[in-house]
């Protein structure tokens, strides 16, 4: 079973998630889907990408109890995050996400990075890792804010609080809320016409965009994060996580 399934329709690549059982995004997924981009790059058979995950979850965030257990691995695997969401972010062929359930940390990051994202109507979208005593590492600081302004994403990532579709909608964190059973093809539909556009001029327009990015964010972003890792509050966060009990935080 391939951890990423890819299904070619006419010039777009459908890339769906499959890592049961919430398609968290462990380091394998990032290697394949920096895999994938390579081959996309290079083939110009495919002109747009879509991204999806299987069954009812887009992607429930980075693998949390893997993760914990990386040590001295820890750095590489949010740094390898952080520059596959960025190659996402900037890749010359439009990408769009067809956000099929729920898009919790990592899973909303990865959605946020890419160009158009559409959801089902059951989709929730939401940054909740202040819960564990951490902040998001993968663009979620500032890419939030930038696609629907820094109140709104001060009270989600701060609260980490999640919010449904037609929230995610209403403050211009999705262009599009479908049902459920429409959204693949309602996402390879905008993705097939984005591949009938001129590719030259979809690559500069792209540039253009991604130039709007804060200088130094997802360094100071990985840093930040780094640093909380190593606290007794994020030990705390991630325990108590694990254990399905309110977390003690203590500032430590």
């Amino acid at each position: 079973m391939a951890i990423i399934e890819v299904v070619k329709r006419d010039r777009v690549e459908i890339w769906t998630l499959n890592h049961p059982p919430v398609n968290a995004i462990s380091m394998d997924v990032l290697t394949r889907l920096g895999e994938l981009l390579d081959g996309a790059q290079t083939n110009d058979e495919v002109r747009a990408i879509v991204i999806t995950g299987a069954g009812y979850t887009f992607a429930a965030g980075a693998d949390v109890a893997g993760f914990m257990k990386m040590g001295g691995q820890l750095p590489d695997f949010l740094r390898l995050g952080t520059q596959i969401f960025t190659r996402v972010e900037q890749f010359a062929k439009p990408i769009v996400a067809a956000v099929n359930g729920v898009a919790f940390g990592g899973g909303n990051e990865l959605a946020m990075a890419t160009d158009i994202r559409i959801a089902s109507s059951r989709a929730r979208f939401g940054q909740p890792e202040v819960n564990l005593g951490i902040i998001p590492g993968w663009g979620g600081t500032f890419r939030m804010a930038q696609l629907i302004g820094r109140s709104h994403a001060a009270n989600l990532i701060l609260t980490g609080e999640p919010i449904e579709a037609a929230d995610a909608y209403r403050l211009g964190l999705v262009e599009q809320v479908v049902e459920p059973d429409l959204l693949l093809d309602y996402a390879v539909n905008k993705a097939d016409r984005l591949a009938s556009l001129p590719p030259l001029a979809l690559a500069a327009i792209k540039r253009l965009l991604t130039q709007a990015q804060p200088p130094g964010a997802s360094e100071r972003e990985t840093t930040e994060l780094l640093s909380l890792m190593t606290t007794q509050d994020a030990m705390e966060g991630v325990l108590a996580f694990m254990q399905k009990r309110r977390p003690r935080f203590k500032g430590k």
